[in-house]
C-alpha cells in the first residue's frame, strides 16, 4: 500500500464557501444544519467529513477516515482532536 501526503495541516471549509453548483450536485443530501462545516477540497474534488468511513486496519494508526475512489485507490484523512484541522493523503493498493 502506497500513501502519498505532504503532511500539511489544513482548515475545513464552511458551507458558505463551497460553490452552490457543488452543493446542489454533490451534497444535496445534507441539510443546512448537518452540513454547516466539515467540507474540504482535495485534488479538485469536494468532500464532506460524512463521506469518510473508518480507516482500514492498515491505515488506522495514522488516519481515522477513508473514502474509496476506485477499487485500488482512495483518500485517507486524519482529523485533529479538536476537529478544526485535518491531514489528507492519497492511498494506492
Amino acid at each position: 500500500m502506497t500513501v502519498q501526503t505532504n503532511n500539511h495541516k489544513r482548515q475545513f471549509t464552511y458551507r458558505s464557501e463551497v460553490p452552490e453548483s457543488v452543493l446542489a450536485d454533490q451534497f444535496d443530501y445534507l441539510d443546512d444544519d448537518d452540513g454547516f462545516d466539515g467540507f474540504l477540497r482535495y485534488r479538485d474534488y469536494w468532500y464532506h467529513v460524512s463521506d469518510f468511513m473508518n480507516a482500514p486496519p492498515e491505515l488506522a494508526d495514522r488516519y481515522n477516515g477513508f473514502a474509496a475512489d476506485t477499487f485500488f485507490s482512495g483518500v485517507a484523512i486524519n482529523i485533529s482532536d479538536g476537529g478544526e484541522t485535518y491531514r489528507i493523503a492519497t492511498v494506492f493498493a
